[in-house]
């Protein structure tokens, strides 16, 4: 399992915006689009084995399978390219820009969304036979899910926004902390370990991830939970993809490249 000295895997960070920017629009949305739909698939898992074992530790343990899957196929994250895309604007790569970090954060927001959502359309099939009865014990379980993290958050008015951003801000620094730490091995083994560990903190943790909520959100709608879509941009997607932002850039993306890339002058011997 080779290890990359920070130095060496902080410059693949910048290689990888560079070349997230550069990357066709075609190319951007289908890599987009599959990463949404198998981290939603994993989300779906995972509530599956909460609900069916009672345990909510089991169902976090196994989540971070998707997560491996995803990255190893080298499929795209809105979390991961918030971290990495401005990166190679603040190195002065070639034809690295603003307005491409936007292109591709739009593009890969899109992709995420459609990726989510058809997952979510075919395990509300699966958990209501088609639409014929009451979901099961899992469906029902996303819709309260759905009711909790959006109305729930509303009673609290203020607080219950402040306590929602947090959460957001939390969640990227350990989703962007795994992307990062896959870099830091050459080997599949050493990938998925060092994925493996922050992924588990933020789904057992409760914190807010914007590309899983893609999926537990419409697919809690369709399921019969008892909010709606407004609710569900305003009261969580919203300001989760904000403090995906500010989490992911702030403590992970700039933090590394100014320590370990741009770092400062070594002080003088005394």
């Amino acid at each position: 399992m080779a290890y990359l000295a920070p130095a060496e895997f902080v410059t693949k960070m910048v290689d990888a915006g560079e070349s997230k920017l550069l990357m066709s629009t075609r190319d951007t949305l289908i890599r987009a689009y599959m990463a949404g739909a198998i981290l939603a698939l994993a989300a779906a898992f995972a509530v599956s084995v909460s609900v069916n074992t009672g345990n909510p530790l089991v169902g976090a343990l196994l989540f971070p399978v998707g997560f491996c899957m995803l990255y190893l196929l080298g499929f795209d994250l809105l979390t991961g390219v918030f971290t990495l895309a401005p990166l190679a604007v603040l190195d002065k790569r070639p034809g690295a820009t603003w307005n491409g970090v936007m292109r591709n954060w739009g593009l890969v927001f899109t992709g995420n969304f459609a990726g989510a959502l058809t997952v979510a359309v075919f395990m509300a099939i699966i958990f209501t036979n088609g639409f014929t009865e009451a979901p099961n014990a899992i469906g029902q379980k996303i819709g309260h899910i759905g009711e909790g993290r959006t109305v729930g958050y509303a009673a609290h008015g203020a607080a219950g926004m402040l306590t929602l951003f947090v959460r957001a801000v939390m969640c990227n620094w350990m989703v962007s902390t795994g992307v990062v730490a896959a870099m830091m091995s050459t080997s599949v083994s050493g990938k998925v370990i060092a994925m493996w560990m922050p992924i588990l903190v933020f789904f057992y943790m409760g914190f807010e991830h914007s590309i899983v909520n893609m999926y537990l959100f419409p697919s809690g709608l369709m399921l019969g939970g008892n909010f709606t879509f407004m609710d569900y941009m305003i009261w969580n997607e919203i300001p989760t993809v904000l403090g995906n932002l500010v989490g992911g850039l702030t403590f992970v993306g700039a933090t590394l490249y100014s320590t370990h890339y741009k770092t400062a002058p070594k002080r003088r011997a005394a």
